[in-house]
């Protein structure tokens, strides 16, 4: 087998020969290579370590493992298992486990001059290392252990520690630590139970290994659109081992191209490049291209390559989309058009990709534009749906649950992993810092923890201007000399009474900071608000939830919904996020079945359209 060429290597592919549309995607990423992969997933050899005993007896150089497991899976599901048992098993404290197995490598005819093997994690967590052949692996970033458990991180492999039959060894740890970014997952601090839920770690997606160029363009693609120009700024990691002279070609395609179809737009971006990893930005002039929005989410493919001196080409495809969203006066903005957000939240928990395609084809059947991505990490393959449906998506940083220096360590290194993979997709237009001051809790009265809420703040606004920033969503917005950090003013509200629910919209719109949520909507220097801010009820309803009462289902919580909804139209209110999609855990107030993704109310009940309201 001739592996010099990317396209050539470890199983059969027919992606040369297909449109661009009909690509399947296997793998737990957004951007395309048109070269082969080989899944490493399937049974693995698994061992708890509960001493946490491996490191210091080298576990990595040999170990009898009683237990299989199936990667990806849980550690909770993979202990369970090994005990007999039907459901995951919960730990305390800390669990520890290992994890490993053999692959073959496809016979190379020659030495690779061009291309080395790239093992890939999709996501895995919450501290991990891996070894092959007993050799301890740095990831392309150099650490010797990988932290945080909801983004893919990558190995290159040197041909000389590669062997026909390899063994690939992985240590997993977690602990309750409350000053890592855990999302809802219990902790010291937050317990399971209500609103919090049981862990779920370790191997969570799928490990693959593949060829790529030694001297390539990354899998991580930066999009910024500045629509009256009808320009579109890139972002391009390169990847560089043989330093000198090389050219960024960028070609623009209809989506769905066919094989031989000229580029709708090209240019070419000469760069003298240095060994290691860096971010270099471009600008290509799109005139006539068509914007992406709900009502029509127009996508474009984009082949990036970067050629050598000799021609020849390292290339990735990724799709994207022309889109602006901003916050004006009263209103959001999408394409300069006010845009009303009808929006669900959504809190995927342990679903699998098909049961969360399913709902999100779902949530817009009942007439979300918005769907509201709950402090979780999801398979990045539902960024791509949400960008073909024409689903408008709020992402948040999964929240560490006490508030420190190293909990905002971990929260910045975590946001910077998650914008790095997903600042592509022209459907996340709204991203969280943080929710009800979970990791922040000392906002109102600690001064380091609002500046580096703010300096994120501004941070974002400078390097990442396609999206709009909330700094603590729900309650206690951070305010400057009466500026807010923060584009949307949110507040969350639960009642399940009618006449409340009015009283409560009523005093929002009018101004009201205090008394409305549950603690103040801003903290800091006064804010007085005057419709300069949009204002969002970001979340609503929990009906069916114990804590927040209402009709548990059939037609009154439909007639309940609806009324609700109605009173939101009603009122100079930009958007809202009914809360929410699916059971999960303790939460029994889903509107959607987790598994089949069938509705229990009506088709378009969230759809404010069908509401006469203020514009």
């Amino acid at each position: 087998m001739n592996l010099e060429h990317i396209n050539y290597g470890l199983s059969a592919s027919q992606e040369e020969t297909k449109p661009i549309e009909e690509m399947p995607n296997p793998l737990p990423r957004a951007v395309l290579r048109l070269n082969n992969h080989a899944l490493l997933d399937g049974e693995w050899n698994f061992a708890l370590d509960a001493d946490d005993r491996g490191l210091r007896d080298g576990w990595y150089l040999g170990h009898n493992y009683e237990y299989k497991a199936q990667w990806p899976g849980s550690i909770e599901a993979h202990m369970a298992q090994a005990k007999g048992q039907s459901q995951p098993t919960q730990w305390q404290d800390r669990v520890v486990a290992w994890y490993e197995r053999e692959f073959t490598l496809p016979e190379v005819e020659e030495p690779l001059l061009r291309s080395m093997f790239q093992l890939t994690f999709g996501a895995c967590g919450y501290e991990t290392r891996v070894w092959l052949n007993g050799r301890q692996l740095r990831t392309i970033e150099g650490e010797d252990v990988h932290y945080g458990e909801y983004t893919s991180f990558s190995y290159e492999l040197r041909e000389e520690n590669l062997h026909l039959v390899n063994r690939l060894t992985v240590r997993i740890a977690d602990t309750m630590d409350a000053e890592t970014t855990r999302g809802k997952q219990e902790s010291h601090i937050y317990k399971r139970g209500g609103i919090w839920y049981q862990t779920y770690t370790g191997a969570v997606r799928s490990v693959w290994l593949e060829m790529v160029e030694r001297n390539r363009l990354r899998s991580r693609v930066g999009v910024d659109s500045v629509v009256e120009d009808q320009l579109v700024r890139f972002n391009i990691t390169t990847r560089i081992h043989d330093p000198g002279l090389y050219t960024l070609r960028l070609q623009v395609y209809e989506r769905g191209r066919k094989n031989g179809t000229p580029p709708l737009y090209t240019s070419d971006f000469p760069l003298r490049l240095e060994a290691g990893q860096r971010q270099q930005r471009v600008v290509l002039e799109m005139p006539g291209a068509r914007l992406w929005s709900p009502e029509a989410p127009n996508l474009y493919q984009l082949v990036a390559q970067l050629v050598d001196s000799e021609g020849y080409a390292a290339q990735i495809e990724t799709h994207f989309g022309l889109r602006k969203i901003e916050s004006r006066g009263k209103h959001v903005y999408l394409n300069n058009e006010p845009t009303y957000l009808d929006g669900i939240l959504y809190q995927p928990g342990t679903a699998t990709y098909e049961e969360m395609q399913r709902h999100m084809h779902a949530m817009q059947k009942l007439g979300c534009n918005l769907v509201r991505v709950h402090i979780a990490g999801v398979d990045p393959r539902i960024y791509n749906l949400a960008d073909e449906l024409g689903l408008l998506l709020w992402v948040e940083v999964p929240s560490p649950h006490t508030s420190s220096p190293r909990s905002r360590q971990n929260h910045k290194e975590e946001l910077l992993r998650m914008l790095a993979l997903i600042e592509s997709h022209p459907s996340v237009v709204i991203w969280s810092l943080y929710n009800e001051d979970w990791g922040c809790q000392d906002i109102a009265t600690n001064p380091e923890t609002r500046r580096y809420i703010t300096d994120t703040y501004h941070y974002m606004q400078i390097e990442h201007p396609q999206f709009l920033v909330v700094d603590n969503d729900g309650w206690q917005h951070i305010s400057q000399e009466g500026r807010l950090k923060s584009d949307l003013l949110t507040a969350h509200l639960y009642t399940p009474d009618l006449p409340r629910w009015r009283d409560l919209l009523d005093r929002l719109v009018a101004g009201e900071m205090i008394g409305v949520a549950a603690f103040p909507l801003v903290i800091g220097d006064a804010f007085f608000y005057r419709r300069q801010k949009p204002l969002i009820v970001s979340e609503w309803g929990g009906f069916g939830f114990a804590d927040y009462g209402g009709p548990q289902a059939g037609e009154e919580r439909t007639e309940r919904i609806r009324q609700f909804k109605q009173e939101l139209r009603a009122r100079s209110i930009a958007g809202d996020v009914y809360t929410q999609a699916t059971n999960i855990e303790d939460e029994r107030n889903g509107v959607i079945d987790p598994h089949t993704g069938e509705l229990s109310v009506p088709p378009g009940l969230l759809n404010s359209r069908q509401f006469e309201g203020p514009r």
